[in-house]
């Protein structure tokens, strides 16, 4: 049978994912047994559709990239128009609720709002952002388990880059005593750039351009997108509770060029290092720029790339690097969590 999802959000993320199903519809249900039905579409800026038995992805994927809108996309009987979020998740006929809609990720709003809205009416949800997971984790993690649902939200942390779900499964039985990791692309391609030569504000310019960083870089050169990271991954692979303000952090802002040349001198390479480590029952947790010595794994990894080394007592420091952003790559992970769902495992 189907597993029927709704969208909220038809941006990049989305599109990736429409466009993932499209293209893997067949090898899916060969291999994986699982078939994906798209019944309901909501977009702020877009537009809404809902039908009960599923919209046509290609002219869903073919309208919006023509016109921007899903207006264009033709009548049929049963065919809603109109619905909001809310209207979605309550009404629709959807298993799954896959929420990527703009979030502020000081408040984690509208997406909080959206998975008590979809919990209460006993639907999974799976994400990509990191506002809800890093701010509001126990409260909804509880309220999924009360109503007998799944929350997944693989792609928070580094995209479709398995920082999350390898470690629970694959690295079961150990102890993770230690996380360390590059969780910031933009930052670490303009660290590239500027033990490249470059000034710090034309590495942001080169960074910008590429579409790496925002037009308003603060969340990434400050080092708040990599606590929040951080956060996600001390509550849910080091099982330590602690919230975000509890993360101290810093940016890469004050980095000079005389910092850049003592460390080739030293033969090291700045990095900005998110961590997290348990001492005494307590946990530790920084984000901010470290001089790692060029034979540390995480030294290696240069440009927009994310790293992350996980101190495992029986299987020693495991190292995965990989993408942290992009249309395929997020899309990715939220096929993973809809994968995994309909496999009914973590």
């Amino acid at each position: 049978m189907a597993h029927k999802i709704a969208l909220l959000g038809f941006g990049v993320v989305g599109q990736g994912l429409a466009e993932i199903l499209l293209e893997k519809e067949m090898e899916l249900a060969e291999k994986e047994g699982f078939a994906a039905k798209v019944v309901a579409v909501s977009d702020l800026l877009k537009g809404s559709l809902y039908h009960p038995d599923g919209l046509d992805i290609k002219r869903l994927l073919d309208v919006v990239q023509e016109t921007g809108k899903l207006a264009g996309y033709p009548d049929q009987d049963g065919l809603v128009r109109g619905w909001n979020s809310f209207e979605t998740i309550r009404q629709s006929n959807a298993d799954t609720i896959v929420e990527m809609t703009y979030t502020d990720v000081k408040t984690g709003q509208p997406a909080i709002d959206h998975c008590r809205a979809a919990f209460e009416s006993g639907k999974h949800v799976v994400m990509s952002n990191k506002g809800p997971v890093s701010l509001a984790y126990r409260e909804l993690s509880e309220l999924a388990r009360r109503n007998g649902v799944r929350w997944c939200f693989e792609g928070t942390v580094m995209s479709g880059t398995p920082t999350l779900r390898m470690p629970l499964t694959t690295l079961a039985g150990n102890e993770i005593g230690e996380v360390r990791g590059i969780l910031n692309g933009t930052t670490n391609y303009m660290l590239t750039k500027m033990e490249e030569g470059m000034s710090y504000y034309e590495a942001l310019a080169e960074a910008q351009a590429l579409g790496f960083a925002e037009a308003d870089p603060t969340s990434d050169v400050e080092g708040y997108d990599a606590q929040y990271k951080l956060t996600i991954l001390a509550n849910i692979v080091m099982g330590m509770p602690i919230g975000r303000d509890e993360v101290e952090r810093e940016g890469i802002t004050h980095l000079t060029h005389a910092d850049i040349a003592w460390a080739k001198e030293n033969g090291k390479r700045w990095k900005l290092l998110a961590k997290a480590a348990k001492k005494d029952g307590k946990l530790i947790a920084k984000v901010g720029l470290e001089a790692l010595p060029l034979t540390d794994p995480l030294a290696s990894v240069q440009g927009a790339q994310n790293a992350i080394t996980y101190a495992c007592d029986l299987a020693g420091p495991i190292t995965i690097i990989g993408a942290g952003a992009g249309k395929k790559e997020t899309g990715f992970s939220i096929l993973i969590d809809l994968l995994n769902i309909s496999r009914n495992q973590l």
